[in-house]
């Protein structure tokens, strides 16, 4: 990077929207933003001029809805311009954004309205419409529906439906900032917890601008930065670390077409900066195993031959080995494997960040010895979310890194990473008890995470203090709630469901064998003895247990099923004196059907 680093400061900022109105002043006519244009040819730029003469017709378009400071403005469409429009003008306004995932259930996105009475919703179009009216009865608190495309046709359409193209002015005055200062609620973002609903995390202006200058501080970003933008602008990492720091640090983003399509804008945007989770890197990894397997053995030689010395080149810039000599074969290793991988990811990474979940040490090694700078971080949406990162000069990838700076940690005598800082929520929406669990009088605030503090404050996370599956994803969803709703159907005698770590969940059951050969007969099904179930089979369960998880957020889907023939006893050693299952033997007993459960994804 050769631009200046151009950081605003909270104290400057004051609010988000006194950061973009910042930016604005400080670099109008600088590129903000880059996008496909209509023909899908990369890119188009948008100043920040640009961009706030874009904010300002979203803000007079909510001005005239006649809402009130505080209120709830809910948005369920995909990362883009619209929705850093509606963000921003929204936050002007004084307003609190409530960020939902495009792809969850009607009845979740419902709840979540509910709860926070929002007064306006933004929706992509036809399949969000259809989505709302299986729960119209529950949206009474919505006075305006916007959609970006046309949604509904006819006498079935809702008065409080429109479409985009008529609500959003052509013109617009100037943007309006807030009049209360950082520390007014600016967003409710929902995160599951230990019961089967979300809970909705309250983060003030303050909270995010603290996070975020924490972040530019550990990490720099420069003006002449290009973020990617494809991780969901629902997702608190996404949001704070890959929109609202680009904006404190005048960097460009671009935004994925889809995710279908991220390998492709990878190679036509070239991204200097990738916000990550860990499945992402997974999947890139799988994709390098399956063609080294379709290739001859030596060209797995060669790959396993540079992933060895380029780790020891890693170690060696890192300060933690001496030079040696086979790393004068570095040259020719880099040339013909390291950089065509680099190049897959579009060839100009400066950096790479893993968070939201834990990435594998195998993963992150064969990355960094392939020469991508990846980081791996960890926070939660309670903390707006970062709590650390490894840093470029001292990055340790078995750790999670060192605190921001102004995050304090430290470990209970129950060996839990407590965590206090300005980022910390501000408690959870209408939720006193809850937020009463985690922060404590002393304000620090309980992640449930089991960790260890290494040499130089390194934080390595070593397990869970309550049971909390974290998918690849960075989802994090609670199994024992789970089990207990899908045993509510007496088909399932026994049930466990699995997933830390990996792309989506499944469910080791055992059956009521009456009842299962009961229903296998009015289905036509066909049941064999082994722990192989039938395509049919498996539909059919996988059905059952979507039933009893109709209250859970959408991510908490089980997508396999694997019967154990035979219940889980004491004396086996599956359950513990008092009957709970102890999961870390089940999953051993089972390894490899689960392994084949998995396989290819």
């Amino acid at each position: 990077m050769t631009a200046a680093i151009d950081i605003i400061s909270p104290e400057q900022a004051v609010t988000l929207p006194g950061l973009f109105v910042e930016r604005v002043r400080r670099t109008p006519s600088a590129c903000a933003y880059r996008r496909f244009d209509l023909d899908d040819r990369c890119c188009t730029d948008i100043s920040w001029q640009e961009a706030y003469t874009m904010v300002g017709r979203w803000q007079q378009a909510l001005r005239g809805e006649g809402l009130a400071p505080g209120d709830r403005v809910a948005i369920m469409v995909r990362n883009g311009l619209d929705w850093i429009g509606f963000d921003l003008a929204a936050l002007g306004l004084e307003l609190v954004t409530v960020p939902l995932y495009v792809n969850d259930r009607p009845d979740n996105f419902a709840y979540i309205i509910e709860q926070t009475q929002a007064r306006l919703l933004l929706i992509e179009g036809v399949d969000h419409w259809q989505g709302i009216t299986e729960v119209h009865h529950r949206l009474g608190s919505l006075q305006r529906i916007v959609s970006l495309t046309p949604a509904c046709e006819g006498d079935e359409c809702d008065l409080r439906l429109v479409d985009l193209d008529h609500w959003l002015p052509e013109t617009a005055t100037d943007y309006v900032l807030p009049g209360r200062g950082g520390g007014a609620l600016a967003s409710i973002v929902y995160t599951s917890g230990t019961t089967g609903n979300p809970k909705g995390v309250m983060l003030t202006h303050t909270n995010i601008l603290a996070n975020t200058w924490a972040g530019a501080l550990a990490v720099p970003v420069y003006p002449d930065d290009l973020f990617l933008s494809f991780l969901p602008l629902s997702h608190t990492l996404e949001r704070t670390v890959g929109y609202y720091l680009p904006i404190m640090a005048g960097a460009i983003v671009a935004h994925v077409r889809s995710l279908e399509r991220l390998a492709d804008d990878l190679r036509e945007v070239r991204p200097t900066l990738l916000v990550s989770v860990p499945r992402i890197y997974e999947r890139f990894h799988q994709r390098i195993n399956a063609r080294l397997a379709e290739g001859p053995v030596w060209k797995r030689k060669l790959f396993n031959l540079t992933v060895t010395i380029g780790w020891r080149k890693f170690e060696m810039q890192q300060g933690r080995r001496d030079w040696s000599l086979d790393l004068l074969l570095w040259p020719v290793l880099d040339q013909l494997v390291a950089r065509p991988v680099r190049a897959a990811l579009g060839g100009r990474l400066r950096l790479a960040i893993s968070g939201g979940a834990p990435l594998s040490r195998e993963i992150a090694r064969v990355f960094l010895a392939v020469g991508v700078p990846l980081l791996q971080g960890y926070g939660l949406t309670e903390t707006s979310p970062v709590v650390a990162v490894n840093r470029l000069e001292d990055n340790l990838p078995q750790t999670v890194g060192q605190p921001l700076p102004g995050v304090e940690v430290k470990i209970s005598a129950q060996d839990e990473l407590l965590v206090r800082g300005p980022s910390l929520m501000g408690g959870y929406w209408q939720n006193a008890e809850a937020t009463a669990k985690v922060i404590d009088h002393q304000g620090w605030f309980h992640t449930g995470d089991l960790a260890r503090l290494e040499s130089g404050g390194h934080i390595s996370i070593t397990g869970r203090s309550k049971e909390i599956i974290v998918l690849s994803n960075g989802e994090k969803i609670p199994p024992s709630d789970m089990e207990q709703a899908i045993a509510g159907d007496h088909l399932f005698e026994q049930v466990m469901v699995i997933g830390e770590g990996r792309p989506f969940l499944t469910a080791l059951v055992v059956l009521n064998q009456p009842i299962w050969h009961q229903l296998a007969s009015a289905h036509s099904l066909v049941v064999t003895q082994d722990e192989g179930l039938s395509p049919q089979c498996e539909q059919e369960l996988l059905q059952r247990i979507a039933a009893r998880l109709s209250t859970f957020p959408g991510y908490a889907q089980v997508r396999r099923v694997l019967v154990c023939q035979q219940p889980w006893e004491v004396a086996d050693g599956l359950l513990s004196a008092t009957l709970k299952l102890r999961r870390q033997q089940i999953e051993a007993r089972f390894d490899r059907e689960i392994a084949e459960l998995y396989r290819g994804h």
